[in-house]
């Protein structure tokens, strides 16, 4: 493995699961505009990518805004109810951050929800930053928002590693210039992750910890 000094987490599915929450607001919010709640595996398949391309999997363009706007105002009243540490999460991060490295959540979630979230699970004392929609016009995997995300941490792509859970990952890591390691905590399994060119596929944070020992 090359020298790594940054090291960039996904939030959703990587670092914690918060998949009750997201599932609670899509079966919220569909019902608001004639469509039957869905399960959870239908949410898990549609997610990743920002919540307008995944509202896109359930509705019709015209009726996108407005489901965005009910989704995203009864997230922020259940945000914290939920979400939890994925197993290894908090130890890998302090481990990490006691070597010297510089970490941060990059994310396609809304950045404020991911801020709060980070606050209330107590990782902000080892991250320097998080980012997420809304902080610029980009989501992921917009090369431009790595761009961004790398110059606000004094970062280089040379050493910099991506650690996330989906192709959506996988195509930012790629887009920039780092490698993305995914793990199977969150929206797919371990061949998706690999025909997607993740560059390792690992079970959990656990194995990722044991890998950067």
């Amino acid at each position: 493995m090359r020298p790594c000094s940054t090291l960039l987490f996904d939030l959703d599915g990587t670092l914690v699961d918060a998949f009750t929450t997201i599932h609670r607001a899509y079966q919220h919010t569909l019902p608001l505009f004639g469509r039957p709640a869905p399960t959870m595996a239908e949410v898990r398949r549609a997610v990743g990518g920002g919540i307008g391309k995944a509202m896109a999997h359930f509705l019709p363009p015209e009726l996108i805004p407005a489901a965005v706007q009910a989704h995203t105002d009864y997230t922020s009243r259940i945000l914290l109810e939920d979400v939890i540490l994925l197993p290894g999460a908090l130890e890998l991060v302090r481990a990490q951050h006691t070597q010297g490295l510089k970490l941060a959540v990059y994310t396609n979630k809304h950045a404020g929800y991911a801020r709060r979230i980070c606050t209330h699970l107590g990782l902000d004392p080892f991250l320097s930053g998080v980012f997420g929609a809304g902080d610029t016009p980009w989501l992921k995997p917009s090369r431009e928002f790595s761009a961004h995300v790398l110059h606000a941490l004094g970062a280089d792509a040379a050493t910099t590693l991506l650690i996330g859970d989906s192709p959506f990952d996988v195509a930012t890591g790629h887009n920039a210039g780092f490698p993305c390691w995914c793990v199977t905590t969150g929206t797919h399994d371990a061949a998706q992750l690999t025909a997607a060119g993740a560059d390792r596929v690992l079970p959990d944070l656990i194995a990722v910890a044991q890998e950067l020992a």
